[in-house]
């Protein structure tokens, strides 16, 4: 048995689970939150980002039995209780950041843990801390949405 806090809900999933199964794997088969996306299986291009504890995470590389009483953060829990779009979710709309869309989970969930740890972020600390990969190439939109998403949560208060 293994018990999940993903979103601020307490999962058990009863079913055998091989220990090596990533983390990604059972947010998307077992839990049905498929907004976290599977990439390159390696780690690599950030599709698969989830916070833990607060930490921007690739899940595709990460065991699900070793997250166990962790606090996991998927981009379905990215908004407020209510449905509000978090400050990062409404400046990607404002500035048109995604084309095709596939990367856009990941690359919110990395600019949410950046903002929560550097509240008015660099030109530079926004292009350390986004190693996402987008082969749309919409990094200067993502750069500019962050900015605009700090702007908004430094006057709220809100990460």
């Amino acid at each position: 048995m293994l018990r999940l806090t993903v979103n601020g809900k307490e999962h058990v999933i009863e079913e055998d689970l091989d220990e090596s199964t990533p983390l990604l794997w059972v947010l998307r088969d077992r839990l049905g939150l498929v907004g976290t996306k599977f990439g390159c299986g390696g780690g690599f291009c950030g599709a698969c980002t989830v916070h833990l504890n607060g930490a921007a995470t690739r899940s595709c590389q990460l065991r699900a039995v070793d997250v166990a009483g962790l606090r996991i953060t998927t981009i379905e829990g990215l908004a407020g209780p209510d449905g509000t779009l978090h400050p990062l979710q409404q400046a990607w709309i404002e500035h048109d950041v995604p084309q095709c869309g596939y990367c856009q989970a990941g690359q919110l969930m990395s600019a949410a843990a950046l903002l929560a740890t550097t509240p008015q972020p660099s030109d530079a600390q926004i292009d350390a801390a986004m190693d996402n990969l987008c082969r749309c190439g919409t990094y200067l939109r993502v750069r500019k949405a962050i900015h605009s998403a700090a702007a908004v949560v430094r006057g709220r208060g809100r990460t």
